[in-house]
């Protein structure tokens, strides 16, 4: 094939992706303009929100599973997988713990909960229309949480979207493929067919994707209006600045560490980022994001491994949220915590963030057993519940961009980021 056509092919590729990000762009301020203007025409707007989430969903299970699979076993070995595995952990570990510090520390400086005026709200029929119990019996244990890890189907869990139970299914599998070695080479190129498939299928789906996040907010903004910010202001405004706090941080620290200029970064992870944001799902961003790191400059292989594990190590946003949530819960209702109590907390969170990725509004859910915990009332639950989905937005968005940076640094620590792939991806954006 001539260079003429190759530029041609690449051309095209790359006014795809701008006309989607544009797309995307007018998507959100339409539906923002017609939530306000027209509330009662853009609740009905809510069901495309919904088929576009649904038609993402279905790609979720297939393509975590094969890309997982085709990552951990492309390592050759347990004890490959075993040292890239540790240096994930460590990674994400030190990360969260920044996330958690973060958030507790702009959460004091705020101080989000002192004066909240809370006269206007039923509290006690928000919690119990989101399902969330104000006593201990409905409340998972540890060991019971521990041993819901466990699938028992993988057809089960891949139709729940249990995203843990797959990823501990497609580790033991590709354990499995790794000790049989040759023979199972036919499978792992079936796999490998089925990740390159799911990521074309993830093509197709994406061009829905203005509408449904124009049905979306529409809804969100229709549903609650515009005035409810104003309410909330303080503690949104403190979420936020906090988010982007540490994602400066995060991108700066990074950039030290692999040596990338941050435009680049910012350029590559900004659509996925937009996707997140606007529909405030990580499940709608994530095929999209480990597409463009693959060719960013990351290995396959650690781009299967890292970015799947991520979604239930990794939840940076989550994590700094449910910090802020904490310290804001307790002002509301006049309940001082210490800097002994803050840190109790911080281990808490450090546990009790992972391994529920798969579970509903898994933030309120653990930000409500942490309140009972330490015997804070579940007002605040109830509070953050109206502004759940504005909230929710912001963490998932960065959620994402922590796993994405994740794999940057894991490349590098692995002395395995293609810098040339990089020069290259860059200049199909330019």
């Amino acid at each position: 094939m001539s260079r003429k056509v190759y530029l041609l092919i690449d051309r095209g590729r790359l006014l795809k992706h701008s006309r989607l990000t544009t797309f995307i762009f007018i998507s959100l301020i339409l539906g923002v303009l017609v939530g306000y203007f027209a509330p009662d025409f853009a609740v009905r707007m809510r069901p495309f929100a919904v088929i576009f989430l649904r038609m993402v969903k279905m790609i979720i299970a297939p393509l975590l599973f094969a890309t997982l699979v085709v990552g951990i076993a492309g390592h050759g070995s347990a004890k490959n997988l075993g040292k890239i595995g540790l240096k994930t952990i460590i990674y994400f570990e030190i990360v969260t713990t920044l996330a958690l510090i973060l958030g507790l520390t702009m959460a004091n400086f705020f101080k989000p909960g002192l004066g909240f005026h809370t006269t206007t709200i039923d509290f006690a029929a928000k919690l119990q229309e989101y399902g969330i119990a104000t006593d201990h019996s409905t409340y998972v244990s540890a060991g019971d949480m521990i041993i819901n890890i466990f699938p028992t189907s993988i057809f089960q869990s891949m139709s729940d979207g249990n995203l843990l139970q797959i990823m501990v299914f497609a580790i033991f599998f590709a354990l499995a493929i790794c000790a049989v070695g040759k023979a199972a080479k036919p499978v792992m190129e079936v796999l490998n067919s089925v990740s390159q498939i799911m990521f074309k299928f993830t093509e197709y789906v994406m061009y829905f994707a203005p509408i449904g996040i124009f049905g979306a907010i529409a809804s969100t903004v229709g549903t609650n209006g515009i005035t409810v910010l104003k309410s909330y202001a303080k503690i949104i405004g403190a979420l936020y600045t906090a988010l982007i706090i540490f994602i400066v941080l995060l991108l700066f620290i990074v950039c030290k560490i692999v040596k990338i200029p941050i435009k680049n970064i910012i350029k590559a992870i900004q659509e996925p980022a937009l996707l997140a944001f606007t529909t405030a799902s990580s499940e709608a961003a994530f095929p999209k994001a480990m597409e463009i790191m693959e060719k960013f400059g990351v290995p396959k292989n650690i781009v299967g491994f890292v970015m799947p594990t991520g979604y239930t190590f990794n939840l940076d946003g989550s994590t700094l949220y449910l910090a802020m949530a904490v310290i804001f819960s307790s002002q509301i209702v006049g309940i001082h915590l210490g800097i002994q109590e803050q840190i109790l907390i911080m281990l808490t969170l450090m546990l009790t963030s992972k391994g529920v990725a798969g579970v509903p509004r898994v933030a309120l859910v653990v930000l409500a057993g942490s309140l009972m915990s330490f015997g804070i009332p579940l007002l605040g639950v109830a509070i953050l519940l109206g502004i759940d989905q504005i909230l929710d937005m912001g963490r998932t968005t960065v959620n994402l961009i922590g796993n994405c940076v994740a794999t940057l640094v894991i490349a590098k620590w692995e002395n395995e980021f293609d810098y040339n792939k990089m020069e290259n991806f860059m200049k199909e954006e330019i």
